[in-house]
């Protein structure tokens, strides 16, 4: 799996992206097909909040990890030295990769089995935590209940105007409380405020 990193030093031609394009798509129709047969007692909007639960950098992440790909990444000399084999972006953009060659290899049904193996437990598991996964206003009522300071978003962005990734720091006071990355501006903010839930939960 070639990172563009990787083409940008070697004599590698094509990177991971079309294959990065094509797996994100395929993700977001499994997901949605899951979500929508799996829990036919919900409505749309718990559907879409479902469907973010997974479809998200930090989830395929975690995914990517749990599977290794990490290691089987060729990465630029920079990118590899600075830690890029456990960033969540390439981490997230390498799994979308994955699930877009296993696609072109084996066809719509072993897709959606692989992915429903892989990401079904965790839309089961995000079931239970519905209400929270608006993830900012759980935090700003948290933050509230414990007489904290309102939390405070920062955002960066990397890449071309068509395919920007986000990166979002919470603040509560001065103190970064939760980081998160994402597609767009909302998805990266409601990732760093899970985060910081998360810690919080567990002071």
């Amino acid at each position: 799996m070639c990172h563009r990193s990787w083409v940008a030093e070697s004599a590698d031609t094509n990177s991971n992206e079309r294959l990065e394009y094509l797996g994100d798509a395929v993700l977001g129709w499994v997901v949605a097909d899951l979500v929508y047969h799996r829990f036919a007692d919900r409505g749309e909007g718990a559907l879409t909040d479902l469907r973010k639960s997974v479809v998200n950098a930090n989830a395929l992440a975690r995914v990517a990890e749990e599977l290794q790909i990490g290691e089987h990444l060729l990465l630029g000399k920079g990118e590899d030295a600075a830690g890029g084999r456990e960033k969540v972006s390439i981490l997230s953009d390498a799994m979308e990769a994955v699930l877009g060659a296993i696609y072109l290899d084996g066809g719509v049904d072993k897709t959606f089995r692989v992915i429903e193996r892989l990401f079904l437990p965790r839309l089961e598991h995000a079931v239970s935590t519905l209400h929270r996964l608006d993830q900012k206003s759980a935090l700003q009522e948290l933050a509230a209940s414990r007489q904290l300071p309102s939390p405070e978003y920062r955002l960066t962005s990397t890449g071309p105007d068509h395919d920007k990734t986000f990166y979002a720091e919470v603040f509560l006071g001065k103190q970064v409380a939760g980081t998160g990355v994402g597609r767009s501006k909302k998805s990266a903010e409601q990732v760093a405020a899970g985060a910081a839930l998360a810690v919080l939960d567990d002071s």
